[in-house]
């Protein structure tokens, strides 16, 4: 190999895609910072977000979960690049409490009037691109699947 490092598979590549469904996951656990996978889609479905549906939520998502009783503990919210979802790392996470939280951000977002947070071409590369209803509609359709049928015991299916 003449002394190359062999390149290790991303922890992410490890979980069956097939047997995905919408719900929150934990994905991996590094010392004191968890990895939630907030998969709102179905993998490989043909159901993917836009990437106005994406970046808008991601802006409201990202804003509200940083003011709320974690905020000092989130390391990063932001999308996954096959669109299906999106992934929040957080210090030490008591994945229930993860959850309330997830569903109060939710119904947040559901509720927010107003200007878009970050809607400044100071503020953002694509600022452009983003709406207040399309982030939403898929608060609303992400909260009915937490509330109603999907995974919320943050373990993927084997």
């Amino acid at each position: 190999m003449n002394g190359e490092k062999k390149v290790q598979r991303i922890k992410s590549f490890e979980v069956n895609h097939d047997l995905l469904t919408p719900g929150i996951y934990i994905s991996r656990v590094d010392g004191d910072v968890t990895t939630f996978d907030m998969r709102t889609r179905t993998p490989n479905a043909g159901d993917y977000m836009d990437n106005l549906t994406m970046h808008s939520f991601e802006h409201l998502f990202a804003t509200y979960v940083r003011s709320s009783a974690l905020g000092s503990d989130i390391i990063y919210f932001g999308p996954m690049g096959c669109q299906t979802g999106f992934y929040l790392l957080v210090r030490n996470a008591e994945p229930d409490a993860v959850l309330t939280v997830v569903r109060d951000v939710l119904q947040r977002i559901i509720n927010h009037t107003g200007e878009m947070f970050g809607a400044s071409r100071i503020e953002c590369g694509n600022y452009k691109n983003l709406d207040v209803s399309a982030a939403a509609v898929e608060a609303q359709k992400y909260l009915d699947v937490l509330d109603k049928n999907g995974r919320t015991d943050f373990k993927y299916a084997e």
